[in-house]
């Protein structure tokens, strides 16, 4: 077997979904505290993170304010979800000046392929639930214009868009300003994550010919675990338009917290979507925590130990990045 840092080092390792830019750290510094930052992805050999922008935080209890607060966000920045949005982008975009080259937000296929080649982490930007938006369909051509490439309609409960996956939401679809939004996404080239819709959303999406969607961090419910997990109808759907599910690796969605319960649920999204659909979405700084042995993304090496016993380099090699690479490159624009 190849040392798996050195695949590390050679593959396009990708990572579908962390909320790190929501805990005000500075990127650019080695720390201890959370699961990401430039150095230690680097040390990870990772080359494409997707970065999202949480505005909201959980159904019942409207305390992102005070989180924010607590994180030392300015109090401009807390002021409306639209302004919590562009105040993260604003960190990013700082983040990425300050990184002296080594990383950049990514906004075409032809970049993330530039920064391949030049030793650079590609960074994508994503929204966590599309009431970010206030209601205003025209934001959208703001947030492409600001680098946002994918967004999901819900997080945590339902919104003005459409259904969450959370318990007791009611399964609700796409509302008429969800439909708007969907219709005006497709418009910029902008995707849809549908890692947190609810079943008559994702049906709604998925009879869509226009629209591009993928999953950026999910279990999958043929394997077990958590509510919010893709059926296998989903999984085939997603597949056959293109699209990518990242695996999550939160222990609370999987039925278990080890590795080799990351690896149970990539087997089935395997078994259902073909090698050409499966990645990894972690949900790094996401409030949930990671299997036993993971403390942070440098650890991820154990987890290409464990799919390696298995499974071919060239599968793992897929799964670990490959896949993500190819629906970013097709996806992103020109």
């Amino acid at each position: 077997m190849s040392d798996v840092n050195e695949l590390h080092r050679r593959w396009c390792i990708a990572d579908g979904h962390a909320d790190s830019l929501m805990w005000n750290r500075d990127l650019c510094v080695q720390s201890k505290e959370g699961h990401v930052d430039f150095p230690r992805l680097h040390q990870a050999g990772v080359k494409l993170q997707c970065f999202t922008l949480v505005t909201r935080g959980f159904p019942f209890v409207g305390g992102f304010p005070l989180f924010a607060a607590w994180r030392g966000w300015p109090r401009e920045a807390r002021s409306s979800e639209w302004a919590r949005a562009l105040w993260q982008i604003d960190q990013l975009e700082a983040f990425c000046h300050r990184s002296e080259g080594r990383v950049r937000v990514t906004l075409s296929g032809a970049a993330l392929e530039e920064n391949l080649a030049e030793g650079r982490l590609s960074a994508i930007l994503g929204v966590e639930g599309g009431h970010a938006l206030e209601g205003q369909v025209a934001r959208i051509a703001e947030l492409h214009r600001r680098g946002v490439r994918f967004m999901g309609l819900t997080h945590l409960s339902n919104n003005d868009l459409g259904g969450s996956s959370f318990p007791m939401m009611g399964n609700r679809g796409l509302t008429p300003l969800g439909r708007e939004v969907v219709e005006e996404m497709t418009r910029v080239g902008m995707s849809v994550d549908v890692a947190h819709a609810s079943e008559r959303t994702l049906e709604e999406l998925f009879a869509s010919p226009s629209v591009r969607f993928f999953s950026s961090h999910t279990g999958v419910r043929g394997a077990g675990g958590g509510w919010r997990n893709l059926s296998d109808a989903s999984l085939r759907c997603i597949a056959d338009r293109g699209g990518v599910v990242g695996i999550i690796l939160a222990p609370v969605y999987l039925g278990g917290d080890t590795l080799e319960d990351v690896a149970r649920h990539i087997e089935h999204a395997l078994q259902v979507m073909g090698e050409e659909g499966v990645g990894i979405g972690s949900d790094h700084d996401g409030m949930v925590a990671l299997p036993k042995g993971m403390r942070d993304v440098t650890d991820l090496p154990r987890l290409t130990e464990v799919l390696l016993r298995c499974h071919p380099e060239a599968r793992v090699e897929r799964i670990l990045g490959g896949n993500f690479r190819r629906f970013f490159r097709e996806t992103l624009g020109g």
